[in-house]
């Protein structure tokens, strides 16, 4: 992987084929090997320019402690500063779970910069709730998973020890970015969105809510899949390659 400095933070980022530039954004606790080339993503957007980083105190990418250095603001900052340093004016944007809502606020912040987004894994959730469970950081922070009652926090902890984590940087990370768009912020967002979620994804919320408050926003369901298991399945990836190639 690359890397390149935004302000103090090391980013590190893959940068991989030719075509019109997308821009991946993995999820929490993910990198971007685990949420988007092993699932086979590389090999779906073949013929795109295939960007896609670690964000901060994830993989490759500089580990904080603090949980105010993780604002959903600051880490889409990361990603207008990764387009500068490529040197590109605007790209499409896909992100997962918390990569979403770093695209939600990277596309309302500075819409000149995203022709199109996805928000996988979140929807409605992006307005009126908070995604991740609950109780995550203290998961996280627990002696060992063993220690851990709560199967939905310990599956969460199982994912960050497996991906093999900084874990004291993911709890600072989950109490810093918590951060929700009204609806008043998601319907100023007119870039074209594909809001795509798992049938049976109870963390995101609804896709077709999310989509019905965006002016140019469509609703996605991935059938039989949750929140873990919508990364690499079929639906998706052809609802994503249908709905980039729309844009062209």
């Amino acid at each position: 992987m690359q890397r390149f400095r935004h302000d103090d933070v090391e980013i590190a980022y893959l940068d991989e084929g030719e075509g019109e530039p997308i821009v991946l954004i993995h999820g929490f606790a993910s990198n971007a090997a685990v949420n988007w080339v092993q699932p086979g993503w590389l090999a779906a957007l073949k013929g795109r320019r295939v960007i896609a980083l670690d964000n901060r105190g994830h993989g490759a990418s500089t580990k904080l402690y603090d949980p105010a250095a993780y604002h959903t603001a600051l880490m889409a900052s990361d990603v207008a500063a990764l387009l500068d340093h490529l040197r590109l004016t605007r790209a499409d944007l896909m992100g997962y779970s918390m990569g979403a809502r770093i695209a939600a606020f990277l596309a309302w912040r500075n819409p000149q910069r995203v022709r199109s987004a996805v928000f996988g894994g979140l929807g409605s959730h992006l307005v009126d709730g908070i995604g991740v469970p609950e109780g995550v950081a203290e998961a996280l922070e627990a002696p060992s998973a063993a220690a851990v009652s709560d199967p939905r926090t310990r599956l969460f902890r199982l994912f960050a020890e497996q991906t093999k984590s900084d874990l004291r940087a993911l709890a600072a990370c989950l109490r810093g970015s918590r951060q929700r768009l009204t609806r008043e912020e998601i319907a100023s967002i007119r870039t074209p969105v594909l809001v795509a979620l798992g049938t049976q994804d109870a963390i995101g919320g609804s896709a077709v809510e999310l989509a019905n408050l965006l002016p140019a926003g469509e609703a996605l369901e991935i059938p039989g899949r949750d929140h873990m298991t919508a990364v690499g399945d079929k639906v998706f990836k052809q609802g994503v390659v249908h709905f980039l190639d729309r844009q062209r």
